[in-house]
């Protein structure tokens, strides 16, 4: 990240109903002073957070109420400093979409070996929980390197 400013976060998953509004919601929680908004790669546009998901944030202290799924888009992916997506496979979509940001687009688990984020889309309640541990120790860690 060296000396580059990082003024806008775009957290991206698959539908944008499930990790990417947690991821956002996350970041805000603990990073202020930079915009942070999310989409997904294939969204499930319009759409509320998952009921599930919205259950657990809510659990956590997050508040997903307004959130509405958007599609991911190549201006959303240049309009952004950094784009943290969940898998290796949404790095290669992304930099398909938008060749030129692939340098500025990485994993949201890179600070925990490049952990991969699995998608808890109808899996069990305990597999949520599982991930939200996951994504809140990744967000924890990116805020860190973002505050220096």
């Amino acid at each position: 990240m060296g000396s580059l400013k990082i003024r806008s976060v775009l957290i991206v998953c698959m539908g944008n109903i499930c990790r990417s509004p947690v991821g956002e919601a996350l970041l805000k929680r603990r990073q202020r002073g930079i915009r942070i908004e999310s989409a997904g790669i294939r969204a499930l546009v319009g759409r509320p957070a998952d009921t599930t998901t919205s259950t657990l944030a809510e659990r956590y202290g997050l508040a997903l109420e307004g959130h509405r799924a958007r599609q991911l888009t190549a201006e959303l992916c240049r309009y952004n400093d950094l784009i943290l997506v969940m898998e290796k496979q949404h790095v290669e979509h992304i930099t398909r979409l938008a060749p030129e940001v692939r340098g500025k687009t990485m994993l949201l688990g890179h600070w925990l070996e490049r952990t991969e984020i699995a998608d808890p889309y109808q899996k069990s309640t305990s597999f949520y929980e599982f991930v939200y541990g996951q994504m809140d120790q990744a967000v924890e860690r990116w805020a860190n390197v973002l505050s220096r």
